[in-house]
């Protein structure tokens, strides 16, 4: 097995950011660009579209938001309107199947808790790796012993 990452690591779909934080520049500044150069609206109509701009670059934040924080004493995972907390022990399994939008994190209260910070979408090969570091550290910190488990 590799060697287990240093904590603090953070997971975070950087690529899908990238594109998702750009588009929303590009549409916020060219609408009010267009808002600009274009006389016949009323202060109004100009107020408007450049807030239907920030309103999808907003939107657009929201969706580039996910990641996942592991340290040493648990995992935090951010997704899109939500953020949660878990001890190491709490994470039975971290799993990414062929097909899965993103990783599942299997809790000991039963649930599953999905981490879209962890999605292979435009990186799956990055997504893959990240996916397998996660499920490393869980593995070795769940046990309650994560010193015997490092390289």
């Amino acid at each position: 097995m590799s060697e287990l990452p240093a904590l603090p690591v953070t997971f975070r779909p950087s690529r899908t950011r990238a594109v998702l934080v750009s588009t929303g520049v590009a549409i916020l500044v060219v609408l009010t660009t267009v808002v600009m150069l274009l006389e016949q609206l009323g202060p109004g109509e100009r107020l408007s579209f450049i807030l239907t701009g920030a309103l999808i670059f907003g939107v657009l934040l929201m969706l580039a938001r996910p990641k996942v924080v592991a340290d040493e004493s648990g995992v935090t995972v951010v997704n899109i309107a939500s953020s949660r907390r878990l001890a190491w022990a709490e994470i039975l399994q971290v799993n990414l199947r062929p097909g899965d939008p993103w990783v599942f994190l299997n809790l000991s209260d039963g649930t599953s808790l999905p981490a879209l910070g962890i999605q292979p979408g435009i990186a799956k090969h990055r997504a893959i790796e990240d996916a397998r570091a996660l499920r490393a550290l869980a593995e070795a910190r769940s046990t309650g012993h994560p010193e015997e488990h490092q390289a």
